[in-house]
């Protein structure tokens, strides 16, 4: 979904070769238990240590993955964009996914069991570290992960004292759609006219045609764009916020919920409320703005707004309690190949996690990072989860908990 040299127009017209899957479906494996295992006592000192055998690098023969939609392709949707058909050939993991439509569901999905992998955001792997439902990688089975953009492989929301627990696979950031019909030869360039009552360029009201994301991460929009228009309130980081800059966040969300359409978390909803709702901008990813341009056709079009833009940078976790430890490395390795990355970064417009799938993939196209905000990556504030202990070390901030809590009463018009 990038220009037109992304070429996805041009994919509908091509035949592609499906390629076939290996072996039989995978069989659900039955759900973990909440509770951790108990603690069992020390053998006395006069005993054997009992022999212990060597992890076995068998692959199991299946893999669960909670994803977000369109992350885990196999050519169904659209022949082209497939990177597990090859795999499940190759290795003899075959693959089921669970799609997950926002952070707390996937946070909700690893705390219930029975599943190996999660590709989590920012605002959800920390929260599986510190819960216990996800264990540390050993990136010596990773032999691509030196491949990784730099600024990524030890990045906060996956690393803990030095100790991995995740594997990047994308990342990108929160930008403003619009319909270029309603704002012709004045684009938005401010979040202003989704956050401020105003009247568009085609004459009309923004009340009732903007929308916002539904999911507490978005106070961190919120806040970064008071970060810009107030700065009196001293916000330097849109999730560490004290008492007086949450509240502040959180009036502007409600004086900005008498101009909603939705609240969106599902990419083709929104996409449809575009079309046949008369919304004219909202946040979205890039995914649903380069797919309404450049595959529908569609008078869209996105901007990065001066104020900057929020972002989301997601790992590949493993369950604590996976039983598909040896395809889980497998996937983990693969998902990291330039060709899957630059494929991944073609369909859902993210910016890829190593670097080099930028060149040379003809989905992505020439210029597909860029279209995708990879210039703009040092401006994004990335996703992740806001606890008590502010950036200056105090413990003052709003924790994620009561983010939950507020922003469930603001779309409740509390």
């Amino acid at each position: 979904m990038k220009k037109i040299t992304f070429n996805l127009l041009a994919l509908f017209a091509l035949t592609s070769l499906v390629l076939s899957a290996c072996g039989g479906a995978a069989t659900e494996k039955p759900a973990a238990t909440e509770e951790a295992p108990m603690a069992t006592e020390s053998p006395a000192a006069t005993e054997a240590p009992m022999a212990t055998e060597a992890p076995s690098t068998e692959l199991e023969g299946e893999l669960s993955i909670v994803a977000w939609a369109g992350y885990i392709e196999r050519g169904e949707t659209v022949p082209d964009y497939d990177w597990v058909t090859s795999f499940e050939a190759a290795t003899g993991c075959m693959i089921t996914v669970k799609t997950a439509a926002t952070s707390d569901e996937m946070v909700a999905l690893m705390n219930e069991g029975g599943f190996d992998l999660v590709t989590a955001s920012g605002d959800a792997s920390n929260r599986l570290i510190s819960g216990g439902r996800v264990q540390p990688i050993d990136i010596s089975r990773i032999p691509s992960y030196s491949k990784i953009d730099e600024r990524l492989q030890n990045a906060p929301w996956h690393t803990v004292d030095g100790v991995h627990y995740g594997v990047p696979y994308s990342s990108g950031a929160n930008i403003l759609m619009y319909n270029t019909d309603v704002f012709g030869d004045t684009p938005p360039t401010s979040w202003s006219v989704v956050f401020e009552e105003t009247t568009l360029p085609d004459g009309e009201s923004n009340k009732g045609r903007v929308q916002a994301y539904d999911g507490p991460i978005y106070i961190a929009d919120a806040a970064l764009y008071l970060m810009s228009t107030k700065p009196e309130l001293g916000i330097t980081d849109p999730y560490a916020l004290t008492r007086d800059q949450f509240n502040a966040a959180l009036d502007l969300l409600r004086q900005q919920r008498a101009l909603i359409n939705r609240y969106w978390h599902d990419a083709f909803i929104q996409m449809d409320d575009f079309t046949n709702e008369g919304v004219a901008a909202s946040s979205s990813w890039p995914f649903q703005a380069n797919y309404m341009k450049f595959v529908e056709s569609k008078p869209i079009d996105k901007v990065f707004p001066v104020e900057g833009s929020t972002g989301w940078a997601d790992s590949t976790m493993l369950h604590v309690d996976s039983d598909s430890v040896n395809c889980a490395y497998a996937w983990m390795e693969h998902s990291l190949d330039p060709k899957v990355q630059g494929d991944l970064a073609a369909w859902f417009s993210n910016i890829p996690v190593r670097l080099d799938a930028c060149e040379g993939n003809a989905l992505l196209g020439p210029d597909g990072c860029k279209n995708n905000g990879a210039d703009s990556f040092g401006d994004i504030k990335w996703w992740r989860t806001p606890t008590s202990t502010c950036t200056d070390g105090s413990k003052e901030c709003v924790p994620y908990h009561e983010w939950v809590t507020n922003y469930v009463a603001v779309i409740g018009g509390r």
